[in-house]
């Protein structure tokens, strides 16, 4: 997501500098167009907006408490744009650690996939200060269709999980039910436009159900990083008392296509899991 980002930039005709800790990712920016450098340091201190395209939240507390603090000291009010999707109150403490070192934060994790993102389609969930946003609003215009500011740092990804919750389970019900024609003798092809034209439809029928068809797994969201924020959910919803039933459903699924070697392709390989699933 980091050179879709990169690039969506680069053509609106904003300077890029990055960094990635993979020689070859550097190598692909300075290829697109964009100024590879050889730290986080390098690039943050010259930069008026930071934006942090990392997996996990740990990789985000790394970056921002052992690179990006030490490098910038008081912070020189530069602002941060943390597009991950990671555990909102760690977020959260994570901003207000920074907030008074001078560094404006906003939670900013993007629904869509790599390939709506690059074509323009991506939407920004931002948590933060209003006036902050106002300020990046040129960046924002750049990199997303549409934003919406949701509340204080936290409430964007408070947001995405929720939102990922719902394409998740949609996502599983398309390969059930691609799975369930096929056995009853349907053409899966052809069942897949009858299901977009019916009351069943959702977005996930145009992104992911012609690769569920095809077979084509090529990777746009892995299927690691979607058990990654299954998980997210299903602690933050432990944490508030709340049982999600169908989540643990989709987070048994997705384990077992870890399981299966799969953890790599592309989340709607769910469906090989589904096929794989025969009653005795």
């Amino acid at each position: 997501m980091g050179e879709v980002y990169a690039r969506r930039l680069i053509d609106a005709n904003f300077p890029v500098t990055g960094f990635d800790i993979d020689p070859a990712r550097r190598e692909r920016l300075a290829e697109i167009g964009g100024r590879p450098v050889q730290s986080i340091a390098e690039l943050a201190r010259p930069a008026r907006c930071i934006i942090i395209a990392v997996f996990s939240t740990d990789q985000v507390e790394d970056v921002v408490e052992n690179q990006l603090l030490p490098a910038l000291g008081d912070g020189l009010g530069k602002i941060v744009l943390c597009m991950s999707t990671c555990d909102p109150d760690r977020v959260a403490a994570l901003a207000r650690q920074v907030i008074p070192r001078g560094i404006r934060y906003l939670d900013v994790p993007v629904s869509g996939t790599s390939d709506q993102v690059r074509r323009g389609d991506g939407v920004a969930l931002i948590g933060g200060d209003a006036a902050t946003v106002d300020e990046v609003k040129d960046i924002l215009d750049a990199l997303f269709a549409r934003r919406f500011h949701i509340g204080d740092v936290g409430d964007g990804g408070r947001a995405k999980l929720a939102v990922n919750l719902i394409l998740g389970l949609n996502r599983l019900a398309l390969a059930e039910g691609l799975v369930f024609a096929e056995r009853l003798g349907l053409d899966p092809a052809t069942f897949l436009e009858v299901a977009r034209g019916s009351a069943s439809y959702s977005q996930v029928m145009e992104t992911k159900g012609p690769k569920m068809v095809r077979g084509d797994f090529s990777p746009e969201g892995r299927v690691r990083q979607t058990l990654k924020d299954v998980r997210l959910m299903l602690d933050q919803a432990a944490a508030a008392g709340q049982k999600l039933s169908m989540l643990e459903v989709h987070a048994e699924v997705l384990e077992a296509c870890v399981r299966a070697g799969e953890a790599d392709l592309d989340n709607s390989s769910i469906i090989q899991e589904v096929r794989r699933r025969v009653k005795n």
